[in-house]
């Protein structure tokens, strides 16, 4: 059974990934989508950390991601494809790459960021290290 991972920030260009991963399964025998949520461990430093402790700011994001996969996990439903979500934390490139390895996933698909003319020569960061760290195709959509 094939397995794509996507990683989600509920951005049009993350919309836009997640329609082409379902579409993509759709044509797939039995393919199911693993949907993350990815971002960076909570920084409570300084004149922050006297209002906000560390835990209240990781509850916080925890709370932020679930919210952002709930779009994401709707139109999953809606399409009728068998998946999971989940929320990781940690340096981004890494972890949704490390997230795949371990799910034994077929591939990641993801959205790039927009940019102008410039700009959209070059990757978002993001897919950038996704790119270099993962075993496995990734297909950026634009």
């Amino acid at each position: 059974m094939p397995k794509l991972l996507v990683a989600f920030d509920g951005s049009e260009t993350a919309l836009r990934g997640l329609r082409y991963a379902i579409t993509l399964a759709k044509s797939m025998h039995e393919a199911s989508i693993h949907l993350v949520h990815a971002h960076e461990a909570p920084d409570v430093d300084g004149a922050v950390s006297i209002y906000v402790t560390h835990d209240k700011m990781a509850e916080l994001q925890q709370q932020h991601s679930q919210g952002l996969l709930e779009a994401g996990t709707r139109l999953l439903t809606e399409a009728g494809i068998a998946h999971t979500a989940e929320v990781l934390t940690g340096h981004l490139g890494q972890v949704i790459a490390r997230r795949a390895d371990e799910l034994g996933c077929d591939m990641i698909v993801m959205g790039t960021r927009g940019m102008g003319a410039v700009g959209n020569l070059f990757m978002g960061s993001v897919s950038t290290k996704v790119v270099h760290f993962a075993h496995v195709p990734v297909t950026l959509v634009k």
